[in-house]
């Protein structure tokens, strides 16, 4: 009969650590169920015969099979989902493993599913929940393992989970509200740019052979945009290479750690744009600094965690500031000041939140505001860009009209004065 090591709480709150032995791990909550405590983890005993030691690898096996081969990481919408099950599962009291197993056995194939197993396997091996998800670093980042394993040492691994899930949610829902607003004017110039290219390539073209065959002496402008439409028939191909060629030049200057600063420091200067970006930056590391706080992660290793989710070198440079700041015994707010990278508010929100010993709250309350700031800031470029696309395009389109009609206006003059 297998034997199953269980941790759990007595009446009074206590943790105790027994094992008991039953034919399966239902029979085994209930037993423990029956001596008067709370599952909190149940684990099965490695077995040591030979004949239980085949099964064990027949199930490990039988695990590895429901792996398959896949490409990249894990979509962010699917690791929310997965968080916020798993934290449903442990406020309704299902030990962690078999909730792993439920979760997994109902992934569709992928990185997630694949990582589970894993998960799962190590987990009946004796580690720690924070070791088995901690093996896999591009489905489960440093700041999810990290509450994790605040979670293990405080013993409340579902409330972590709880603000784990609610975290996620609402970086995905701020992401996905900055990504939606793109969509609309990217559609617009993608519309535009298909337009033009139609017009040099199919429409200029027919207007030129009407000058050449009446040899009219073209104006400067036109002479420049049949030029243009030249320029596209025989390079048209080439098009795509111009925002790829941008792309890697970017890339290329962001290998260079002077560069990258420069890069980020002017991305942060664009009109309007950079406000978004600054933003958007300060919303999602307080509402991290915040949540690892509240969880019982250390100062410092919350600090280190929100300097890789800044994704910008200026930002980092300021995190590396308020670290070093931490370490040497002073507070957040002084070097959060002196980088003027925040509003006033956000300094005095955090030198509040240090005074009180509330700081985590305040965090998330800079978060929120923050996130609504995102939100008109976004509506405001969306209402920018409108009117700015329509005089481009209006000025694009007015000077291929005004080139075309300059010497046709010339051809009619010609031909009326000819018939006098």
């Amino acid at each position: 009969m297998p034997t199953y090591k269980f941790e759990a709480m007595d009446t009074t709150g206590g943790e105790v650590k027994d094992s008991v032995d039953a034919t399966s791990e239902e029979e085994a909550q209930q037993k423990i169920r029956q001596m008067g405590y709370f599952v909190t983890r149940l684990t099965e005993v490695a077995a040591k015969t030979g004949k239980k030691g085949a099964k064990k690898k027949a199930e490990v096996k039988k695990g590895k099979k429901g792996k398959v081969m896949t490409l990249g990481g894990v979509k962010s919408k699917d690791l929310v989902a997965f968080t916020r099950q798993f934290s449903v599962l442990q406020d309704a009291g299902l030990p962690v493993l078999r909730s792993l197993k439920i979760l997994e056995g109902q992934m569709r194939p992928g990185s997630l599913k694949n990582a589970l197993i894993d998960v799962v396997e190590d987990v009946e091996s004796g580690n720690t929940l924070s070791e088995a998800f901690g093996k896999h670093p591009k489905c489960f980042d440093r700041l999810y393992v990290n509450m994790l394993r605040a979670g293990e040492a405080g013993g409340a691994l579902e409330v972590i989970l709880r603000r784990l899930a609610e975290f996620k949610e609402k970086a995905q829902k701020l992401a996905g509200r900055v990504k939606g607003a793109m969509i609309y004017p990217c559609v617009i110039v993608g519309v535009a740019v298909a337009i033009l290219s139609f017009i040099m390539i199919f429409i200029i073209p027919k207007f030129e052979k009407i000058f050449a065959d009446f040899k009219i002496k073209l104006p400067w402008i036109t002479e420049m945009l049949i030029g243009v439409s030249r320029w596209f028939m025989r390079y048209w191909y080439t098009l795509p290479l111009f925002p790829l060629a941008f792309w890697l030049t970017l890339k290329l200057i962001r290998l260079n750690k002077a560069g990258a600063y420069v890069l980020d420091k002017v991305k942060l200067q664009i009109p309007v744009a950079g406000g978004i970006i600054r933003k958007t930056i300060i919303a999602r590391t307080t509402r991290t600094l915040g949540t690892l706080i509240s969880s019982g992660v250390p100062i410092l290793e919350a600090l280190s965690i929100c300097r890789e989710t800044c994704m910008n070198m200026v930002f980092e440079e300021a995190f590396n500031r308020i670290y070093e700041s931490i370490r040497e015994g002073e507070t957040i707010s002084a070097p959060l000041k002196e980088s003027r990278l925040v509003d006033d508010m956000v300094v005095n929100m955090v030198d509040v939140g240090e005074e009180t010993g509330d700081l985590d709250t305040m965090l998330n309350k800079v978060a929120d505001v923050y996130d609504e700031e995102v939100d008109v800031a976004v509506a405001s470029l969306i209402s920018l860009l409108e009117p700015i696309m329509i005089v481009v395009l209006g000025l694009i389109v007015g000077t291929i009209v005004i080139a075309m009609f300059m010497p046709m206006l010339a051809l009619l003059e010609g031909l009326s004065g000819g018939k006098k």
